[in-house]
């Protein structure tokens, strides 16, 4: 058994001191939650012990023996791992699952060796898949992977050198119900069998329930309480992490749906994930499309979006045909998308917050030949920033140092300074908690009093009842349910979702 221990960590950035004198410890082979609001300093923490964050003040012990630990390479021979959020930016997508499992073997143990053995490479990748009984093809590109095997792939990366301690960010977010259940399998068993410590950091509270031996809750840069997991409830959790009582129940906005606004008939893409797709929107309205992961959502909303191309069917909005055969051309006819993949697709994670949310609408910002006026930026930025309570200490910030709910946040504002009648929102609380997740819900909602059509599309079920007036179940690229969200459970869309007729 090994001991870590983290004793009054402390670090700042810009304009942000976002660790206060932090103290984290726990044994290999437990399983322990980190969780706390979007900001609270849990990922930055993770961070200072991974190695990505060297200016940290405060000390880090593994067995009593003091260490420094300066960076990424380092905390791997200590044994600390870290499988990050954003799986896309941790694999080299032009080399193959074996090539990525293999990397930091092929990067630290090969130096100065003439050849690489490919064989040894893809017989030892294959060894530790079937150890964790993965079916991946070894061949098979990164770039070719969904993100579940994504995630898998960067396990048995960090698992092959025998860590110590594993560090999960929001691992279960890209992965369906059943892919969950299976790195839930792979999790106790290395816990239990190899002794790996798992840091498991998740804003779903019964998955950490369900899988966490304890929990550590952070607020405000600092620890607030660690505690056996069966020692508190979820309701205390919430509590904890934002410092007040919370309701996740939503007040549904008032406004009556209107006329129709988007009418999508018979639409199917040229790669045949969506087939025959027919909906429709109305003023006023929040349309849920619900499914597992995989079901179609996602390219549905890019296929309305401009971003995969259509084989067949029409859209209409307000009873005009138009033709998204762009993103650009989507927002010029009146759409906008806040896709699930934020860092991604949804913000320039290297630019300033002021950038990120006049990006969409930069006509109104610019003079004669296109010259922008960022005093001009940054004065509707902060307008935006304050009336979605983002957090940053000015809107000259670069995104990538924000926080995810603020990231989510910077996504969802660009639209708000365009003119667009159609917003489509997909998986926009992955990854939040629950209180930028109800401040997200506010934002939605008072898109819909505007009189803007909203497409919510999610696999989080609760949300779909809790926010939507009618859904639409989508099951292997197609639409096979409409149902009244008021006169529904997450029982029948469930039943749905999973191919039930």
């Amino acid at each position: 058994m090994t001991l870590l221990e983290m004793k009054n960590i402390s670090i700042e950035f810009p304009g942000v001191r976002a660790l206060q004198n932090v103290s984290f410890s726990m044994n290999s082979g437990e399983i322990r939650a980190l969780i706390g609001a979007n900001g609270a300093g849990k990922s930055t923490l993770m961070k200072v012990l991974s190695g990505a964050y060297d200016h940290y003040t405060g000390d880090i012990y593994i067995d009593g023996v003091l260490h420094q630990i300066s960076s990424p390479l380092y905390a791997k021979e200590l044994g600390i791992d870290i499988v990050y959020q954003e799986v896309d930016t941790a694999l080299i997508s032009y080399l193959d699952v074996a090539e990525n499992i293999m990397l930091d073997e092929m990067v630290t143990n090969m130096k100065g060796k003439s050849f690489i053995s490919w064989k040894s490479i893809h017989t030892k990748a294959k060894e530790i898949l079937k150890r964790l009984n993965i079916t991946i093809d070894t061949k098979k590109r990164a770039n070719e992977l969904t993100l579940a095997e994504k995630q898998m792939v960067l396990i048995a990366r960090a698992i092959v050198q025998d860590r110590k301690f594993l560090i999960l960010d929001e691992p279960t977010a890209p992965l369906s119900n059943r892919e969950t259940a299976e790195l839930f399998r792979i999790v106790r068993e290395q816990s239990r069998e190899h002794g790996l410590g798992i840091i498991f950091i998740s804003h779903r509270l019964p998955e950490l329930f369900e899988i966490c031996q304890s929990i550590s809750i952070m607020k405000d840069g600092k620890m607030v309480t660690t505690t056996p997991i069966e020692d508190i409830t979820q309701k205390q959790v919430i509590e904890l992490m934002l410092g007040k009582t919370f309701n996740e129940e939503h007040a549904r906005h008032e406004k009556l749906p209107g006329e129709i606004m988007l009418q999508v008939e018979s639409l199917t893409d040229h790669r045949n994930f969506l087939k025959d797709i027919s909906f429709h929107i109305k003023q006023h309205e929040i349309v849920g499309i619900a499914g597992l992961v995989g079901a179609g959502k996602t390219e549905l909303c890019k296929a309305i979006f401009g971003d995969m191309s259509i084989a067949q069917g029409t859209i209409k909005l307000n009873d005009k045909l138009v033709e998204n055969k762009t993103p650009s051309r989507a927002v010029k006819n009146g759409f906008a998308l806040v896709p699930e993949e934020r860092r991604k697709e949804g913000v320039f994670v290297e630019e300033s917050v002021y950038t990120n949310l006049t990006v969409a609408n930069l006509k109104k910002h610019s003079l004669p030949l296109g010259v922008l006026r960022p005093e001009g930026e940054k004065k509707v930025a902060k307008e935006v920033i304050k009336a979605l309570g983002i957090k940053t200490p000015t809107e000259t910030q670069k995104v990538s140092l924000l926080s995810g709910g603020n990231q989510q946040k910077v996504a969802v504002g660009k639209w708000m300074l365009t003119d667009s009648e159609i917003l489509m929102f997909d998986e926009p609380t992955k990854g939040v908690d629950v209180g930028a997740k109800g401040d997200i819900f506010d934002i939605i909602t008072s898109f819909a009093e505007q009189g803007k059509g909203i497409l919510y599309a999610s696999s989080e079920l609760n949300e779909i009842l809790n926010i939507t007036d009618r859904v639409y179940v989508m099951y292997d690229g197609e639409i096979v349910k409409e149902l009244v969200t008021t006169e529904t459970t997450e029982e029948e869309i469930l039943y749905y979702s999973t191919g039930g007729l």
